[in-house]
Order: structure tokens, then sequence, then C-alpha cells
């Protein structure tokens, strides 16, 4: 038995398991590696880093634009000597780093610059070796910001390094008199959070006909870097040119291109990411610990099984091996089983035993008093409370009319007379039947009959409230 529950259940167990592994595999991996949500979230991906970047280089430009104002820096720009307006550009660039380094602790500048009306350097921080450098001619937006006023936000790639730069206008008596530019190096942080912008950030310049990546975050490997390179090329001008978001896939890789509409003229500058390969994160496990809880309950239902068997197998055991003593003339085998559930069937087959054999229940305690009333599951409990007597020398019985009295008439009068006592005294006879009540007077009177050596019938009488057979013995 215990075999076959436990087998039973680990079936069920194995088959639900298995369905359930089956179907959470094959739901994730759908919901996961949907390519067009995929691409969608590479597209917003670019989108916030974009606007991001974008945020960055307006806040550059306000804050900029707040440090051009002071008298400081057209101070710089209106010394009369190019020497006094060098040094005086030098100490302009270290103060407004210093302040900038404290404002952008997160990303800070690293290049500060002071443009003539020219769009030539004057100086930038920490040295004057960059006067004279004409900056306008290689990023002729800037020249549009001394004339016009309007700041701007760019990229700037050169010999010395990339750069996210802002740029802001300088006057004197409301007259332009030069510029400030502030700029954050391109390493390999951008800024951009790729724990919301995907799996990692790259920057793309175009130059002319060519676009190249400028710089990327931590999270750009080489393999994705190659990747957005082999892939994005034409989706790159186009977004450059179009100003609208662009996405390309290569292999399992979904990356997406957004222009950076605020730097420069807008068509130079873009942001690329990539979308994860998968919308859930730790997916390819979830399936394994479905599998790993069926595995364990596979395990529990060997051990249960086996506690379970045992339960049951060790008491139907203790009865069939009680039977078959009987069988084999144990007639006094009995069955003591304490069990919860099992114990009661015990007990009711020592009950059949001692009714087939013809033996009492004993139903008293252990003072000899009664231990429970007539009931009405049989009559024989009745009339073991039902005493019974001889009749004595004193005791005037017509032993001839009960000997001349028809059989069928004797037992059906007594009956009728031992139904009337047992109502009289307000006890149930419902169960008494007269076939049942005429088997048993006979066995009194044959056990009578062997005790007296005369053949014996009785009459009822009631006694003490209760009722009470007298064997009255036949001539």
């Amino acid at each position: 038995m215990r075999n076959k529950i436990i087998a039973v259940n680990a079936v069920i167990v194995l088959i639900t398991g298995l369905l359930a592994f089956a179907i959470v595999r094959q739901t994730l991996v759908t919901a996961a590696s949907n390519p067009a949500a995929l691409t969608e979230r590479a597209k917003r991906d670019a989108q916030s880093a974009a606007a991001k970047l974008q945020l960055d280089g307006l806040r550059a430009e306000r804050w900029l634009a707040g440090k051009a104002q002071e008298p400081a820096a057209a101070d710089a720009l209106t010394r009369s000597t190019a020497n006094a307006r060098a040094d005086a550009a030098v100490a302009l660039a270290d103060r407004v780093l210093s302040a900038a380094k404290q404002t952008f602790s997160g990303n800070p500048p690293s290049l500060v610059m002071v443009i003539d009306a020219q769009g030539k350097a004057v100086g930038q921080n920490g040295s004057a070796l960059s006067a004279g450098q004409d900056v306008a001619a290689a990023h002729p937006l800037l020249k549009e910001t001394i004339t016009k006023g309007q700041s701007g936000s760019d990229v700037w790639v050169s010999q010395t390094g990339q750069y996210m730069v802002a740029y802001v206008q300088v006057t004197n008596d409301s007259k332009p008199v030069g510029a400030l530019v502030m700029g954050v190096p391109l390493g390999d942080e951008l800024g951009v959070g790729e724990n919301n912008t995907g799996r990692g950030v790259m920057l793309a310049i175009a130059n002319g006909a060519d676009v190249s990546l400028a710089a990327s975050s931590i999270g750009a490997t080489d393999d994705l870097k190659a990747a957005a390179n082999a892939t994005l090329k034409a989706e790159l001008k186009t977004a450059l040119s179009s100003g609208h978001v662009e996405t390309a896939q290569s292999g399992d890789v979904f990356l997406a291109a957004a222009p950076l509409d605020n730097f420069g003229d807008g068509k130079h500058a873009a942001v690329i990411v990539a979308s994860p390969t998968t919308l859930l994160a730790d997916a390819k496990n979830i399936p394994l610990y479905v599998l790993m809880s069926s595995l364990l309950g596979l395990i529990l239902v060997v051990i249960g099984g086996w506690f379970l068997g045992d339960y049951i197998s060790k008491p139907i055991g203790v009865l069939e091996e009680g039977l078959l003593a009987i069988l084999n003339g144990q007639t006094d085998k009995r069955f003591e089983l304490e069990h919860p559930d099992l114990g009661g069937l015990g007990f009711r087959i020592d009950q059949l035993l001692n009714q087939l054999m013809g033996i009492e229940e004993d139903t008293t305690d252990d003072q000899g008093r009664v231990s429970k009333a007539p009931s009405a599951a049989n009559f024989s409990d009745a009339m073991s409370v039902d005493k019974s007597g001889t009749a004595g020398s004193g005791e005037s019985v017509d032993a001839s009319a009960l000997k001349q009295e028809a059989a069928d008439a004797y037992y059906g009068r007594i009956f009728a007379e031992y139904i009337a006592a047992k109502k009289g005294l307000g006890e149930a006879t419902e169960h008494i039947t007269p076939d049942t009540f005429k088997t048993r007077i006979q066995g009194m009177e044959q056990d009578a009959h062997q005790k007296h050596g005369r053949p014996v019938r009785y009459k009822v009488q009631t006694v003490d409230g209760q009722v009470n057979f007298l064997a009255v013995p036949l001539p």
C-alpha cells in the first residue's frame, strides 16, 4: 500500500510540475523576447537618454550665462593689452571651473575657455597657451552665439579630446565682446543612468557623410559598439536628417538612435541606446524554479507516503494476522487495536466474532455495574439484563396448563406479555421481533432443560421495575 500511495501521488506531482514548467517557460520566452516590445523599449530609452543629455546641456547654459553677466567676464575681454587679457582670461576660467565643479559634482566639467569677439581663444583654465586659436572656425555656431547672443550646447571633437560643451555670449554695455565656453569630457560615463536606459548608451557624431561613435557609457561593450557600427549607419543618418528616432536590430540586440535636437544645429549628434535582450530580468531561471519546486514536491510525497503507508498498513496487517489465527482455530483471538481510524473497525470485528460464536459481551464496569442500558440495536442486549429464575415449591404455577398449551400459542402469548411489560416500564420494543424472541426463548429452554433434567416453559413477571422470566418445570 505504501508504494501505491507514493506512486500515485508522485505521478500527479510530476505531471502537474512538468506541465507548469512547460507553460511558464513558453509564456516567459514569448513575453520576454517580444521583438516589437524590445524595439519600442529601445526607442523609449533612446528618447529618455537624449532628453537627459539635452537637459544637462540646458542647465549648463543657464548656469554659465549667470557667470557671463558678472563684471569680471567683460573686464577680461576689454583690457588694453593682449597679455593683460590673457592673464585675466586664465584667472576668470579658473574661477568659473572651480565653481562649476561644485555645482556639477556628478559630472564635473574640465574645460573653461574665454573667447573674444572674433571667435578666437583668449585663454583657458590653467593656461594661456590656447590664446589666438580660432575656435569659431572649427565650430561656426559659436560665432552666431557671439554675434546674436543665443546660447547653445554641442559636442566638440578635437585633437585635445571630446567634450559636451555649453557656450554663452559675454557683453559689455549691451555690446557683444566674446563668449564663455564650458566643456564636460566625454569618456566612459555620459551622465545617463543605464538602469533606466537599457544595456548601454553611446554618442554618435556626424562629420560630413561619416558617422562615428564619439563616446559611450560603461555598459556599452565592444560587441555592442561593433553592432552599432555595423547596423546603425543608415539609421543614424536618417535620424539626424529627419529628427526622428530610428531603430535597427543586430542579432538579439535592438538599437535605437535619437538625435540631440538642441545640440548645435540638431543634425550632427545622436544618442544610441541598446535595449536589453529580455523584458524580464532573470526570466530564464523562473521555469527552473518551478521545476525545482516540483522536485521538492516529489521528495515530500515520498516522505509523506512512507509515513502514511505505515499509518494504514500496520493496523491492517494486525487485523489480517488476527483473522488468519482465528481461521486456524484460535477462536478466543480478539483485537485490541488502538488506532484513531481503524480502531473502530477492530472493535466491530470483535463484536461480530462474539455474536457468531455465541459469546455474550461483558457490559459491566470494574465494580460489576451495568455500563449501558438496553439499546435498540439488538434483542440480545435487551435480554441480557432481564433476570430469569425457576418456580419453587411455594409458587403457584399451573405447569399442566403450560404443558398442554400449543407451542405457537405459548410463544405468541409470552411474547405479547413480554412486550406489554416492557412498554409498561417505558422501554423501547420496536427492535424485538417475534422470530427473534422465539429463538431466544427456545435457547433458554434448552439451557434450563440441561440444567434441571426436565423440560421447562417460561412465564413473564415484572419485579422491582424489571421484566423477568420465570422457568416452570413441566410434569
